[in-house]
């Protein structure tokens, strides 16, 4: 990224200095004043051509010194023009000046300013940065390069002089993506930009080679959410907007992998390092997984990469932010943890899965709050989540609130489905560990569960509401405690609000013993709430304190269609949406 140059005197003057006895040297430390001129031998370019197409008239973003003609250099509070003498290969160059150069007056080290361009009209200061507004054609991409070395110490026995590049370096890689098949007609542009030192806020780019294309900008800072790259494709104008401030630095070059979508731009990797490849520091990024859209503050994510990186925003601060799901999504080998870990960081957007179908989700933790979502705020609402073949395991043993979908819950959970296992210790659900508050709504659970001391099929504990909920799965009370426990097939613990049409048909089992109060029912373990027009199956008893209003399903004076007439007339009294229909031997549910 940084390019050295030398300045020594010239060869043979060198050498006769080197021959030089000190009585031939004014003073003890002076030289002979007109006798060494300052000359320059500048080499260190080596950054390999990006660019393809033939040779132009400058080409220092390249990494050569062909067609560079002259360069300011500033000594003191003079600047002169020094002329560019570049070697065969271009690589290495001789700057120098025939008429009134600079000297060597002394051996002790010198103060150095250059820059290449300049302004001939007034040589005197650095221009600012401002480059070419139509970088497509290659002259004026490589004409856009500024490259300096400001107030550098240089020494006489070893006089080097670093330059860096004054610009930042943006290349773009497309690639085809659903609904495209070719790139190869695309027009690539930067937009967004500063307007500072009367720059271009938008660039065309150099297509420099295939499906790559490059532009200089002067360094500045692109907003998060801002359209940054544009790209115009068979009649449709797609734009990549940036999750993250992109920091343009002088002398880094950035290099963005895009996939052209008929839907929008999707961004596959992001590499920023030095000047010649991108590959420095930072390495090959990740593919982030996800857009981010900046009209309606949403972040669709399109790969289980990209629900992870949306759980480590989630957590590492973005609480707030909207997040859909536009795809399935496999999480199998995944290492996941918890959209919300805990209060702190509870999710407070609107996450709408969209109905697509999260499988894989497989862990065991430690963590107190464990499921798709660790915690759910007030503020916060999850819906349309399909969860297929879940095994979650907490080893928590002091308590934790363990759900498929959220383990401790303030907020909205609508629509959402788990099948597979939920394992753990004092707040167990299917889909809820523990709903402290809100509301839980046309959801449904076919997993098995398993705790110690509230579990249930839906909910471990609940004190929100509970509209069109069911469970299939059984429930598993694992008593190793003296405490009052409560295992239901629906709602282990169920106090709060009330218990609209709801059904359960798991068995509903203990193991162990306990010398405190256990409770068990096939819909509830302990009920201290209100309940209309719920169901269960195959367990004996309701649960302690469970409403009449909770009916038997017996198959021969209570059948599932009488269960379902009694469940949705009672939606219907409320104004729900939700309905349930009988097209197989179990209800299911069905919004209007």
């Amino acid at each position: 990224m940084r390019h050295r140059i030398f300045i020594p005197a010239a060869t043979a003057l060198l050498f006769a200095l080197a021959a030089c006895t000190q009585d031939e040297l004014a003073g003890d430390n002076r030289l002979p004043e007109g006798e060494y001129p300052v000359v320059i031998r500048a080499t260190g370019l080596s950054v390999e051509a990006t660019p393809l197409a033939a040779p132009s008239t400058r080409a220092s973003v390249d990494g050569d010194w062909h067609g560079v003609t002259s360069v300011a250099l500033k000594m003191g509070d003079a600047v002169k023009e020094y002329t560019v003498t570049a070697s065969t290969d271009f690589k290495s160059a001789t700057l120098s000046r025939e008429n009134d150069p600079y000297y060597w007056t002394s051996r002790d080290p010198i103060t150095v300013s250059a820059w290449c361009p300049f302004d001939k009209a007034d040589i005197t200061q650095m221009p600012a940065v401002k480059v070419a507004e139509d970088q497509s054609k290659l002259a004026d991409f490589q004409n856009s390069d500024f490259i300096s070395a400001e107030n550098r110490k240089v020494e006489f026995n070893n006089p080097t002089l670093e330059f860096t590049h004054r610009t930042a370096r943006v290349t773009i890689e497309l690639k085809p993506g659903t609904g495209f098949t070719s790139v190869a007609s695309a027009t690539v542009s930067l937009v967004s930009l500063s307007a500072d030192n009367g720059n271009p806020t938008a660039i065309k780019t150099y297509n420099a080679s295939g499906n790559t294309y490059e532009a200089l900008t002067a360094p500045q800072t692109v907003a998060a959410g801002k359209p940054f790259v544009k790209v115009e494709l068979g009649g449709g104008t797609f734009y990549f907007r940036p999750q993250n401030d992109v920091v343009l630095e002088a002398g880094s070059r950035y290099k963005y992998t895009v996939k052209v979508n008929a839907t929008g731009l999707t961004l596959e990797g992001c590499t920023i390092g030095d000047w010649a490849d991108g590959g420095g520091e930072s390495g090959e990024a990740e593919d982030l997984g996800y857009i981010y859209d900046s009209n309606t503050k949403t972040y669709t994510v399109y790969n289980a990469n990209g629900l992870m990186n949306i759980a480590e925003l989630v957590n590492g601060g973005k609480s707030d932010i909207n997040i859909t799901i536009d795809t399935d999504i496999d999480l199998t080998g995944k290492d996941w943890t918890p959209i919300g870990t805990d209060y702190d960081n509870s999710y407070k957007g609107t996450f709408d899965g969209g109905g697509h179908t999260i499988t894989g989700l497989t862990f065991t933790t430690n963590d107190e709050y464990a499921g798709l979502f660790g915690w759910l705020n007030r503020a916060g609402t999850v819906k349309n989540v399909v969860m297929e073949g879940v095994q979650i395991t907490s080893n928590q043993i002091y308590g934790g609130s363990i759900g498929g979908v959220v383990g401790y819950s303030w907020g909205t959970i609508e629509n959402c489905s788990v099948s597979g296992s939920v394992s753990g210790t004092v707040y167990v659900g299917g889909v809820v560990g523990a709903q402290i508050g809100g509301s839980i709504t046309g959801c449904s659970s076919s997993a098995t569960v398993k705790g110690t001391v509230d579990v249930g099929g839906v909910a471990g504990e609940k004190w929100g509401s509970m509209t069109a909920c069911y469970a299939t799965g059984n429930v598993t009370l694992e008593i190793d405690s003296p405490k009052n426990l409560s295992g239901g097939g629906l709602v282990g613990f169920n106090g709060g609000s009330g218990v609209l049409a709801c059904y359960a048909t798991g068995n509903v089992t203990s193991t162990g013993s306990s010398t405190g109060n256990v409770h068990i029912g096939g819909l509830f373990g302990d009920n201290y709430t209100t309940v209309t027009a719920c169901y269960w199956k195959n367990n004996q008893e309701r649960g302690y304190k469970t409403a009449p209003e909770s009916t038997k399903v017996d198959g021969t004076y209570v059948t599932w269609q009488n269960a379902v007439d009694a469940m949705n007339r009672a939606l219907q009294n409320v104004g729900s949406e939700w309905r349930y229909e009988l097209k197989g031997a179990l209800p299911t549910l069905r919004k209007q």
